[in-house]
């Protein structure tokens, strides 16, 4: 066990349940928040996820905790694939992501399922690419996640993934460590008004595995080949995979 899957944002209830009700609360204020708390760099951030499938050129994509969709529609958008589901415990979540896809005109491509991302309903070898932002780190099982991933991807697919990570260098370390415990989970309470999420996903960004570390969990999950890349700083590490 990682030391990120023992951590929930509520006490009743397993992890998977409590993420799925957090997500479900806070699903209104998440984009406006996310945005905020970033001052928009994690558009650029997604986009330079994106930017490492372009050369492949995927047709079916599958996004994992797709959340309120971001990522999907920017994928649909510069990938221009035939088909895109995107995946996600949250109902809340996906309701947003849908009217969003309805309103950008991406209903033909775009469709939101949800999903047990430790037990996926699609069948081996589906999938030409598959994407997960700023979700993986919210996993009961991460090991288990990550397998399940690789087992719908095709041979030859590739995994892209961007998630919030915690500085290594100084002065970032010591700056992020007070932005997080001070203006991310006060500003997320006000907003929210959920007084739990994000003193909970604060915890998780530093539990979480990053690096060197994270790509050895890749390769143990079955990818042959993967790397990373820290973003800002470290505030955000990217990863890609190989099947």
């Amino acid at each position: 066990m990682y030391e990120q899957e023992d951590i929930k944002p509520y006490h009743d209830g397993g992890k998977a349940q409590q993420v799925e009700q957090m997500f479900n609360h806070i699903a209104p204020t998440y984009d406006k928040l996310n945005h905020r708390l970033s001052w928009d760099i994690d558009k650029g951030w997604r986009r330079k996820a994106i930017k490492q499938l372009e050369p492949f050129h995927p047709q079916a994509l599958l996004d994992i905790a797709t959340g309120t969709g971001d990522f999907a529609i920017l994928s649909a958008k510069m990938l221009k694939p035939t088909k895109l589901i995107g995946a996600d415990i949250s109902e809340g979540m996906m309701d947003i992501g849908r009217q969003k896809v309805k309103k950008e005109g991406l209903n033909q491509i775009i469709s939101f399922a949800k999903e047990d991302c430790m037990n996926l309903s699609y069948a081996d070898d589906t999938f030409d690419a598959v994407t997960a932002a700023f979700g993986i780190r919210n996993f009961a099982n991460l090991d288990k996640g990550l397998q399940e991933m690789y087992r719908v991807m095709k041979s030859g697919g590739h995994l892209s993934i961007v998630e919030l990570t915690s500085p290594v260098s100084f002065p970032m370390k010591q700056l992020f460590h007070i932005y997080a415990h001070t203006v991310l989970p006060v500003y997320g309470r006000l907003i929210s008004k959920d007084t739990s999420a994000y003193s909970y996903l604060t915890k998780t960004i530093e539990a979480f595995p990053q690096g060197e570390q994270m790509v050895g969990i890749l390769k143990k999950a079955g990818f042959r080949e993967a790397s990373f890349k820290r973003l800002t700083f470290g505030i955000c590490t990217m990863y890609f995979a190989t099947k």
